[in-house]
């Protein structure tokens, strides 16, 4: 990197901490540092819950998903704006009604202690996990392509997050997410227009787009029933709202975000805009990864993207098989810009597309061979290399400044996210553990400190998770995994809460165990793709505490 990229990354990142701190500096109160003095505007709430959800692996993972997969990933998205409206109407008024500090103690109000401390801690064990993930994300894989030292890298995207969350808590998170979102939307877009501007003079942005439909790589909708793939309109629409509504709804570094709203109204606002913009904007990401797959059809990409990787293939006996791997995969690109080339000035050519496609293939199975030998070479080495894509396009195409700029934008979405996830889980585990359980009267001052401290823990216990993760399939794929085996589970107390007023609190934790039990055992034998496990575990704990209720009660 150049000495101007250093200025601009160091500059972007030491600026949103201090600001974050300066304008955040003394909480006094639990209600100031936890909700953020109830104050926050509709448009600061939108923001912070996108911010929330869109971490650094969003940029890193979805334009790797869209340049191997294509756009079918947006329908993942499908369900979040029937979910917004659900917690709309249903979600904010209870909780604005009760003035909670947390989700779960609505739980304690309608069920029991035990019932509400159960969801409080099946949420700490899979935020603290994701928080941990938030970090290792963009650290790994700077590591890998920048050659920095990985822990060193954990250590520091960790304590910036931690320095501002502690000192200003819920409002400091807001705060400096307005920022980190201004950084992140600046930057996708020139990177945006910078990958069509580098495309061939006679290969214009609508050419793009049908050389991209030629591979595949546009195909948006998938009506099938086909459990096998992860990604249809159905799975979107049925699992993603259910994931939705209990991200959104009951995971508490979700609800912090629109609990600091001024009023009901802020708070329904803040969510709607946010229904509106997000599936827009994952659509907009991945549609950046699909124009750096059209840039790579005219341009040398490297047979994997895992620097790391090929380096241990190139370092072992199987060298010179892998250099035989890379002159085919060479011989394979220049076909393939010469065909693309061709059918971008001939865009009805059908033989065209089918040679587009035979070269696809062709070009898929040589860096499976390569994905092999690296496995032969070292069999711990990551040959997965989805998330390596934007980052090595970031590298060795954009100029001097603006690399600094979309490094920027990753590690401030990293720092976004992970500050959300560290101050949701220090409220929890002050307000619904701790309190709950501390004995004699604390003063505000009190909990404010403890608060900070849980920050502290939970700040370091993240960095060590991070320290200690290994790459999944895809990072993005693992984040929503995690919240998959927990959130249906969770969603579906809420939803017996609401909505049937006969069950009690003994029947619904013990049915959420066992459907804990089950859904992470539904998980490890896959049953069926990880978006459905947000519905199965819903119904099973709803299906599993009528029937021990209406057991008890004839009992």
């Amino acid at each position: 990197m150049a000495q101007l990229d250093w200025i601009i990354l160091i500059g972007t990142l030491l600026f949103i901490v201090s600001y974050g701190a300066y304008k955040t500096k003394g909480s006094k109160n639990v209600t100031d540092y936890i909700k953020g003095g109830s104050e926050a505007k509709w448009w600061t709430i939108g923001l912070s819950v996108m911010a929330t959800q869109a971490s650094a692996i969003t940029f890193l993972s979805t334009p790797g998903q869209a340049f191997h997969s294509g756009m079918g990933f947006v329908q993942f998205y499908f369900g979040l704006p029937i979910a917004m409206i659900i917690i709309c109407l249903v979600f904010i008024p209870i909780y604005h009604r009760l003035k909670v500090f947390t989700a779960y103690e609505f739980l304690e109000a309608r069920f029991d202690l035990k019932t509400r401390s159960l969801a409080a801690i099946l949420f700490l064990i899979q935020r603290g996990l994701a928080a941990g993930i938030t970090i290792f994300a963009p650290a790994i894989i700077l590591s890998a392509v920048l050659g920095w030292d990985l822990t060193m890298l954990n250590i520091i995207i960790g304590v910036l997050v931690i320095i501002y969350t502690v000192s200003g808590g819920t409002k400091a998170v807001s705060v400096t997410q307005k920022q980190q979102m201004a950084v992140i939307f600046a930057g996708m877009f020139v990177a945006f227009y910078l990958i069509v501007s580098y495309l061939p003079a006679d290969i214009s942005f609508s050419k793009a787009l049908k050389i991209a439909g030629a591979s595949g790589k546009m195909e948006v909708l998938d009506f099938s029933f086909n459990l096998d793939n992860r990604y249809t309109f159905w799975s979107g629409i049925i699992g993603g709202s259910f994931l939705a509504l209990s991200y959104f709804g009951t995971d508490q570094s979700q609800v912090q975000r629109y609990l600091s709203g001024k009023s009901i109204r802020e708070m329904q606002m803040g969510l709607v805009f946010n229904g509106l913009l997000k599936v827009p904007m994952q659509f907009f990401i991945l549609l950046v990864g699909v124009m750096v797959f059209v840039f790579y059809q005219f341009n040398t990409s490297p047979l994997n993207f895992n620097p790391t990787a090929t380096e241990i293939v190139k370092n072992s006996e199987y060298s010179k098989e892998y250099e035989q791997l890379e002159i085919k995969h060479k011989d394979l690109e220049l076909l393939k810009s010469e065909v693309n080339l061709k059918y971008g000035n001939d865009l009805d050519n059908a033989e065209l597309v089918k040679e587009i496609q035979h070269l696809n293939l062709l070009e898929k199975e040589n860096r499976e061979s390569a994905k092999t030998l690296i496995k032969q070479a070292d069999v711990d080495a990551e040959t997965n290399d989805k998330d390596y894509v934007f980052i090595h396009f970031i590298l060795h195409n954009l100029p001097r400044g603006l690399i600094g700029l979309l490094l920027a934008v990753i590690l401030s979405a990293a720092m976004s996210s992970t500050a959300s996830e560290l101050n949701a889980l220090a409220s929890t585990t002050a307000m619904d553990l701790y309190k709950r359980n501390v004995t004699g009267e604390k003063t505000d001052a009190h909990f404010v400190k403890i608060s900070k401290w849980f920050t502290l823990g939970w700040g370091i216990i993240a960095i060590l998770v991070a320290c200690v993760a290994n790459l999944f399939d895809n990072l993005i794929q693992l984040v929503n995994i995690i919240g998959s085996i927990f959130y249906g589970n969770v969603l579906g107390i809420f939803l017996l809460a609401f909505f049937i007023k006969y069950v009690k609190g003994n029947a619904v934790f013990i049915a959420a165990l066992i459907t804990q039990a089950i859904v992470i055992v539904g998980w490890w034998q896959d049953w069926m793709p990880y978006l459905w496990l947000n519905l199965f575990g819903c119904a099973l704990v709803m299906g599993i505490a009528v029937l021990i209720q209406s057991v008890s009660k004839k009992g």
